[in-house]
């Protein structure tokens, strides 16, 4: 599992110019899951998600997590973070989950964030989504799950 973790002061993402999920200051993160990914993994990467200490603090160092600073989370599903350019230049994807697989692990995730944070929105999947951004830095970690 894979997550691009963006710190952004706001953060949105529209179908067919529908507005679906809309935030404020908080993470707009990129989710890949792989074929070989469980609940259990799923756990542990929203677990040292939301555990990342890098908002500011009132001295300038980056020492508050999402809760501390009462942030919130657009999730986008992403199977494009599991392509594999080793060979040739058009991207094999693989690697990445099975659709059905895929996107029981991306609503798992919703709802396990739901669970934590006030304010979750979210794409849809295997959409065509656009994603605005205003990355707060940049700060961007990536986040996967075969080196937690």
């Amino acid at each position: 599992m894979r997550f691009v973790i963006q710190r952004v002061l706001e953060s949105e993402v529209k179908v067919d110019g529908e507005s679906l999920g809309k935030i404020g200051k908080g993470f707009m993160v990129l989710i890949g899951v792989s074929n070989d990914d469980t609940k259990e993994v799923a756990d542990k990467m929203v677990k040292k998600m939301l555990g990342l200490r890098i908002f500011e603090d009132e001295q300038g160092k980056t020492n508050l997590s999402l809760d501390a600073v009462g942030g919130e989370l657009l999730l986008i599903s992403q199977f494009t973070l599991y392509a594999n350019c080793k060979r040739g230049n058009r991207p094999s994807f693989i690697e990445a989950g099975a659709p059905d697989m895929a996107s029981e692990m991306y609503e798992y995730i919703i709802e396990k964030c739901k669970e934590q944070v006030e304010v979750v929105e979210r794409g849809r999947f295997g959409a065509d989504m656009k994603v605005s951004l205003i990355n707060d830095g940049p700060f961007t970690i990536v986040l996967d799950s075969e080196t937690l």
